[in-house]
């Protein structure tokens, strides 16, 4: 789950909502700059953080006793073989990008932890077997990777709130063109994207949230509680292609 602290209170977002919001942004992608199979990029896109169930299992609080960040969150091989498994049977082109996504994701903590280490080398014996099959050159992937990638990064800049104020930008991330993408707030609930990769001038995005105003649990069983009992609050984004030249202050990066 995605945790902000906000004005006396905790806003969770599941990964899951996450993964709809990034989503978003690959459906409006333009037409011509989309891999050829479309509905599975989609659905990779969308689901490749759905084994990710935040209210299964104990890990679910801070040692202070607060909601856990999925940035504080180490390698746990059950959760990853279990990601590999359900992208597997469903798709070989899913479990491929997947794949490339958890390799991004541990790469870092591979260098320390065993387990990461031997799961991500037999990940990448069972990718070089997926792209023979599959026909996919290593170029052609990597640009695949790169949008689900940029979705990815869009989405958690949206649910983590860092939006810069007074019309600065932050760099979303570099896309499959390698070219850096601009983000920056024009008014509220207004976003502008330079350059702009998207078929339509503009369109909306929403994600869900849980703002829980407790801000410390004794165990698991009382955040779960709290969280399903929580109300939900939806909150929408216009993203919309720049139409005049806006004066923006120095650049933030995340």
């Amino acid at each position: 789950m995605i945790v902000t602290y906000k004005k006396e209170e905790w806003e969770v977002i599941t990964q899951r909502s996450h993964g709809i919001l990034a989503v978003q942004f690959a459906f409006h992608w333009k037409i011509k700059n989309r891999p050829n199979r479309w509905i599975e990029t989609l659905l990779a896109i969308a689901e490749h953080d759905d084994a990710e169930i935040e209210l299964d299992g104990e890990e679910l609080l801070t040692p202070s006793g607060g909601p856990l960040n999925y940035s504080m969150k180490i390698f746990n091989k059950f959760h990853c073989q279990r990601l590999s498994m359900l992208t597997m049977t469903k798709s070989q082109y899913i479990a491929l990008l997947t794949s490339l996504h958890m390799e991004f994701l541990y790469r870092k903590q591979s260098t320390s932890n065993k387990e990461a280490f031997h799961f991500l080398q037999k990940q990448k014996k069972i990718r070089s077997s997926l792209q023979t099959t599959l026909g996919i050159k290593k170029g052609e992937l990597e640009k695949i990777y790169a949008l689900l990638e940029w979705c990815d990064a869009f989405s958690l800049i949206l649910c983590q709130g860092q939006i810069p104020p007074e019309n600065r930008s932050v760099e979303i991330s570099t896309g499959p063109n390698h070219v850096p993408y601009q983000l920056f707030q024009i008014a509220a609930g207004i976003l502008v994207v330079k350059p702009w990769p998207f078929e339509q001038n503009s369109f909306n995005v929403h994600f869900e949230s849980r703002c829980l105003e407790q801000i410390k649990f004794s165990d698991s069983a009382e955040f779960r509680k709290a969280f399903t009992d929580c109300a939900v609050k939806e909150t929408i984004w216009k993203i919309r292609k720049e139409t005049r030249n806006y004066k923006k202050r120095d650049k933030v990066t995340t």
